[in-house]
């Protein structure tokens, strides 16, 4: 088994301003995590993606007026997100590097990977840049598998704390896609009730989890054993990507969450099976979220760990609160119209 890497200091370009949380240290500590930690990774050079594979996912327009902040000190994209002189070609970047991993999971160079990239991406909407997310970093890989690898069923998973409107909203109509959300709610961005199911072809292929503050490792676990677990032996992915954001780690600034590093390496582990069993152990997390940065160190190299093979079997167990169980049982009775979860 091989795990591959997208790691690259051209991802700290990007500065949404001074004291902005979604900082370029983000990426220069996992840099260092992944230098000093002594894996054997294989190393994924990332590329600008063009013009055309952003268009898989955004409008003309939106492109356009990214690229007219090249060079500019600062530009406002909305209420939190903001470009400045490179961050067009880091976000670029940042897309073209998680197709890349993509492709060398499809081609067997490596069986799965990470891609430690930034600006994130999972908020970003078709025309417009959302909650510190400038290209939909995910949601053009999925398109990119689906239309230039041939696939007809790629599973997207999100853990971050908050919801991926962007990706869901890319893919709501439609039944090659299914994505699945856990997040803290009623939260930014607003979006990600339980009801929020897709539409047309798509109805039941967007799994919306919301979620009060105060969750665990075994909480989150139980979640994507029993719900995520049931929908993907339904669905049969062919490819599994996963939004990964550390910002439901207990302490986060902008959290409510209560992960610890330990809990991140059992929900690696657990989609690592479910890649292995389903889909020959295509499986790419790609980087959201996550501003504590000893919480977004541990936690990656958790999930570096499990993919690898070389931590520790988890010793979290899938047990929900009572509390928990509670606040699913609308989740269950509305994902029982589209899928068997066997509960």
């Amino acid at each position: 088994m091989r795990t591959g890497i997208v790691k690259d200091g051209r991802f700290a370009g990007h500065s949404p301003g001074p004291g902005h949380v979604e900082s370029p240290e983000r990426v220069l500590a996992l840099n260092r995590m992944v230098e000093e930690s002594g894996l054997s990774l294989v190393l994924i050079e990332p590329r600008p993606a063009s013009e055309k594979e952003l268009g898989f996912i955004h409008d003309p327009d939106y492109i356009r007026l990214v690229r007219s902040t090249a060079g500019r000190e600062l530009t406002a994209l909305d209420a939190d997100t903001a470009a400045s002189s490179l961050s067009w070609e880091t976000a670029r970047l940042a897309a073209g590097g998680v197709i890349e991993a993509a492709a060398a999971i499809m081609e067997g160079r490596v069986t799965n990977a990470v891609a430690l990239v930034r600006p994130p991406g999972h908020h970003a909407e078709a025309g417009a840049a959302r909650g510190f997310c400038l290209f939909n970093n995910i949601a053009i890989a999925a398109q990119s598998l689906v239309r230039d690898r041939g696939l007809e069923r790629v599973l997207i998973a999100d853990w971050d704390l908050h919801h991926g409107n962007g990706t869901q909203h890319s893919f709501y109509s439609r039944s090659d896609v299914l994505f699945f959300s856990t997040h803290q709610y009623p939260f930014y961005p607003g979006t990600g009730h339980w009801s929020e199911t897709g539409e047309g072809r798509g109805r039941g292929y967007t799994l919306n989890v919301p979620l009060a503050p105060g969750k665990t490792d075994s909480d989150y676990l139980f979640i994507y054993r029993t719900l995520l677990g049931a929908a993907a032996r339904r669905f049969k992915p062919q490819f599994i990507l996963v939004s990964a954001g550390f910002d439901i780690y207990g302490g986060d600034p902008l959290g409510g969450m209560d992960l610890s590093a330990a809990g991140f390496g059992a929900l690696a582990a657990e989609l690592k099976s479910l890649a292995e069993e389903l889909c020959q152990g295509r499986l790419l997390l790609v980087l959201e979220g996550g501003y504590s940065l000893p919480g977004l160190r541990d936690g990656a190299k958790e999930v570096l760990l499990q993919l690898t093979g070389t931590g520790r079997p988890s010793a979290v167990r899938a047990q929900a609160s009572a509390k928990t169980l509670r606040e699913l049982q609308p989740v269950f009775q509305v994902f029982r119209q589209y899928w068997d979860f066997g509960i």
